[in-house]
């Protein structure tokens, strides 16, 4: 199982160690493939709703899964960003929005352990599917904060194929500084003021961040055996490798040159569907060996 780490975990790697970004840059990096199957073609990615929340937040997860295989958006475009993925042995990985299911009276309770995810990810089967666990801000997950999210996987029943999952969980009042920077000050490092959150909400917006994060994870490395560098059990992936890096000239505590919007001051770098905006971290780029900015 995958897991993503808050930017406070990098930043305090730079910050106690000010030699080790250096470091890093003059080594180059890379994913080496570990020859295992990657998820390409088309794929349903059903949404597991655990908690409350409002129909306008759900509209901003569903916008942007199905803004990745759109061709209707204008330039930088969240589909731009997910085309870089198939460069990765195999070709084109296709998303649209499947099935949704709200779980909003917390059946399980509201601290969730790994075993509950994994409950929740067998609620909805179906082939070719990326079953996608959304919790909300009061609902507290093992190991949050020390993670933002995790992918990984199940084990097929009665001959089935075995099935991806990810959880991502509404860091608003959790860990927003290691979750949902650069919408919120993180934790160490510079108090710079956060940027404004191009759809208007905190918690959603890092949400974003972080499932674009695991679902390019999800695609590329799906079962511990496809690109990431470093251990299996720890893997840097697609994304997770270009940690806090979101525009050109990013470094430790500064995500890079962003689009702003004119009218909400919003900071971004893709566009999306129904006039959508998001900010999407970097993704490594095979043919490059280097971390791919939209701006």
């Amino acid at each position: 199982m995958a897991f993503i780490y808050g930017f406070a975990t990098f930043f305090l790697l730079c910050f106690i160690h000010p030699c080790f970004s250096a470091l890093v840059q003059e080594q180059p990096l890379v994913l080496k493939y570990h020859n295992g199957v990657l998820l390409k073609g088309n794929f349903s990615v059903n949404l597991i709703w655990y908690g409350k929340f409002t129909p306008a937040q759900r509209s901003v997860i569903v916008d942007f899964i199905n803004s990745l295989s759109s061709t209707s958006e204008t330039a930088p475009s969240a589909s731009s960003w997910w085309k870089t993925t198939e460069k990765y042995k195999g070709g084109a990985s296709t998303l649209a929005v499947g099935k949704q299911v709200l779980f909003e009276n917390y059946p399980l309770g509201k601290t969730l352990k790994n075993p509950h995810l994994l409950a929740l990810a067998s609620k909805v089967n179906g082939v070719n599917t990326i079953n996608v666990i959304l919790t909300a801000k009061d609902v507290a997950v093992e190991g949050f904060c020390m993670r933002c999210g995790t992918h990984g996987s199940t084990k097929g029943m009665r001959g089935s194929a075995r099935g991806v999952f990810l959880w991502v969980g509404n860091s608003e009042t959790q860990c927003p500084g290691q979750c949902a920077w650069p919408f919120h000050q993180p934790i160490y490092g510079p108090q710079t003021p956060p940027l404004v959150a191009p759809n208007g909400d905190v918690g959603m917006d890092g949400m974003i961040i972080n499932l674009a994060t695991l679902l390019a994870g999800t695609v590329t490395n799906p079962f511990n055996n496809g690109y990431f560098q470093g251990p299996a059990n720890a893997p840097l992936e697609a994304v997770s490798a270009c940690t806090g890096i979101f525009g050109s000239g990013s470094y430790p505590g500064y995500p890079g040159q962003l689009l702003v919007d004119k009218t909400t001051g919003a900071s971004y770098n893709a566009n999306g569907l129904n006039g959508r905006k998001y900010l999407l971290p970097a993704m490594w780029d095979p043919p490059t060996s280097a971390c791919k900015t939209l701006v």
